[in-house]
C-alpha cells in the first residue's frame, strides 16, 4: 500500500478550503446550493471531505466565491483529481460497512494515532487467528469466506504501521482486561500478546491495570484520536478526529472543545497507566504464565 494512497485526505483539505472560501465572501450553504445545481446536503457532504467533487464543479465555485489566483485553482483541482483514485479499500466493499469505510479513510491518511482501548485490540493489532476467532464471536451468521476477508482487510491496515516509509506513529493504552479476555484460547493469545509486546518502535503500548480504576473520572469507552500531520505553514493538513466505536453506532468528532476533552481524558489514563517497559513486560509475563501451550 503505498503511503500517500488514501483519497480521503485530499477529499478533506480540499472540502475545508472550499467552505472557508465560502465563509469568506459571507454565503451560506442555501446560498451556494442553487447556483452550483446541488442539494444543500451534497454540498455540505463536498465540505466535509464526505464526498468526491467533479473539476468543472470545483472551477464553478471558485468563480463564485471570487477565486482567481491560477496557482490556487490548480491547487484545488489536482486535490479534486488526487480524491477520485480509487481507494485501496473499495476492493473490500463486501466487508466494509458505508459508516466503517469512512473510518478505514481517515485511518489510512493518519500521520499519528493516540488509542485507547479497554475492550479488546484494535484491527491495527490483531493477529490473523484473534481476529477470526472474534469474528465468529461477533458474526457467527457469516462465512468463513467472509471472516477471511475481513482478517485480509485488517492486515492490509496493518502496512499504515509496519511499512519502511515513513510509517505512522501511534500511542496505544490497553486496559488489563484485554490481556486477559481469552480470545480464541491460549495459542491464539499467546501469540497475539506476544505481537503485541513487540510492536515496532513507531507504537508505544502501555497497560491500564484493574489497580489504577477510573483515571478519568468516568468509563470513557474505546476511542482513537487521529491526527494528519502540518503543511508547509505548520497548519494541520486537515482537522483532527475522534472516532468513537460503539455497538449502537460510530462517532466522529472535529470539533477543537470535543477533541480536546478526549485528549485530556488520554491524559489522565496515561498518567495512571504503567510505562513501556513495564507494559511489556506485564503482557510477555501473562504471556507465558496465563496463556501456556
Amino acid at each position: 500500500m503505498p503511503e500517500n494512497s488514501s483519497t480521503t485526505l485530499p477529499r478533506r483539505q480540499l472540502g475545508r478550503y472550499l467552505r472557508e472560501a465560502r465563509e469568506a465572501v459571507n454565503m451560506n450553504l442555501d446560498d451556494v446550493a442553487p447556483l452550483m445545481q446541488l442539494s444543500v446536503s451534497t454540498l455540505s457532504r463536498i465540505e466535509r471531505g464526505l464526498t468526491g467533487i467533479r473539476v468543472p464543479d470545483v472551477e464553478a465555485l471558485c468563480r463564485i466565491y471570487g477565486i482567481d489566483d491560477p496557482g490556487v485553482i490548480a491547487g484545488l483541482i489536482g486535490l479534486a483529481k488526487q480524491a477520485a483514485v480509487k481507494n485501496w479499500w473499495q476492493e473490500f466493499d463486501d466487508v466494509v460497512s458505508r459508516g466503517f469505510d469512512l473510518y478505514v479513510g481517515l485511518e489510512s491518511s493518519a500521520k499519528h494515532l493516540t488509542i485507547y482501548r479497554p475492550d479488546m485490540l484494535s484491527g491495527l493489532f490483531q493477529t490473523p487467528d484473534y481476529a477470526r476467532a472474534l469474528d465468529r464471536i461477533y458474526m457467527p451468521e457469516v462465512t468463513e469466506e467472509i471472516r477471511e476477508r475481513r482478517t485480509q482487510l485488517k492486515s492490509k491496515r496493518q502496512a499504515l504501521i509496519t511499512r519502511k516509509t515513513k510509517p505512522a506513529t501511534v500511542d496505544l493504552i490497553v486496559h488489563e482486561s484485554v490481556l486477559r479476555t481469552a480470545v480464541g484460547g491460549a495459542k491464539v493469545m499467546r501469540e497475539q500478546l506476544n505481537r503485541l509486546a513487540n510492536m515496532p518502535a513507531n507504537v508505544t503500548v502501555s497497560v491500564l491495570t484493574f489497580m489504577a480504576g477510573f483515571p478519568a473520572g468516568v468509563a470513557t469507552g474505546p476511542f482513537t484520536i487521529l491526527e494528519f500531520g502540518r503543511d508547509a505553514r505548520g497548519r494541520e493538513s486537515s482537522p483532527t478526529v475522534v472516532y468513537i466505536e460503539s455497538y449502537a453506532g460510530d462517532v466522529y468528532l472535529e470539533r477543537a472543545k470535543d477533541v480536546g476533552r478526549y485528549r485530556q481524558a488520554y491524559d489522565a489514563i496515561r498518567q495512571s497507566s504503567l510505562d513501556v517497559a513495564a507494559s511489556k513486560s506485564l503482557i510477555r509475563q501473562i504471556a507465558a504464565r496465563e496463556y501456556r501451550a
